[in-house]
């Protein structure tokens, strides 16, 4: 199995499928595309050839191209399903889902690259206004996480159940986020107590961004 990884150290999204990938026990060949480098690598036409959205990451399996983490994430629990990052019952399944797309879908797009050179460029916005409102939207997916957290972890180690799924996969990338702008877990502390089991976790040291080839 052939996989090619276009990546950035820094890119939460990209995290996500490191661990995924770690998980399963899958080796890739890593291809950084530096996000800021000559006004971004991922927005050269060669990469575009690749993903015309020009995001990171993007997954090439024997010249086949998946974009998008969530649609990678499930990509590889379809063709490489064990161990599962998806539980067995539907219920969980849609529990695990909203999880990882409460981070995908409504915590990360607010505070990610583009948006955050948006407010300082074309908004004017300085770095205190910026990590305001990076922080805003990160507690207020948080606040929403512990909750489902408190409601479907079965162990307090895991966000659902009692074994590592998708929901935990997109946690830590943003819980590392968090720390960027300095964010106290405390209000948080369910959510806090299953990303400090998780991050001690192989696969997720493994993929941790500065342990990447391209870290700064």
């Amino acid at each position: 199995m052939a996989l090619r990884l276009y990546t950035y150290w820094r890119s939460s999204a990209a995290y996500r499928v490191r661990i995924a990938l770690a998980l399963k026990g899958l080796a890739y060949e890593s291809v950084p595309r530096h996000l800021l480098r000559g006004g971004g690598e991922q927005r050269s036409a060669g990469y575009l050839a690749t993903n015309p959205q020009g995001l990171v990451p993007a997954l090439e399996h024997d010249g086949h191209v998946v974009t998008q983490s969530l649609a990678i994430c499930e990509y590889l629990e379809e063709i490489h399903p064990q161990p599962p990052l998806l539980p067995a019952d539907p219920r969980g399944r849609a529990a695990v889902r909203a999880m990882a797309l409460a981070v995908a879908c409504d915590i990360h797009p607010l505070n990610n690259l583009s948006v955050l050179q948006y407010l300082r460029g074309e908004l004017g916005q300085g770095d205190a206004a910026v990590t305001r409102w990076t922080s805003h939207w990160i507690d207020r997916g948080f606040t929403a996480l512990e909750q489902l957290i408190a409601r479907h972890s079965v162990d307090g180690l895991h966000c659902c159940g009692a074994t590592v799924t998708l929901a935990d996969v997109f946690l830590v990338p943003q819980v590392a986020n968090s720390r960027r702008v300095s964010l106290d877990l405390a209000p948080y502390p369910k959510l806090a107590a299953v990303a400090r089991h998780l991050e001690s976790l192989p696969a997720f040291v493994a993929a941790r961004p500065e342990a990447q080839p391209d870290a700064e």
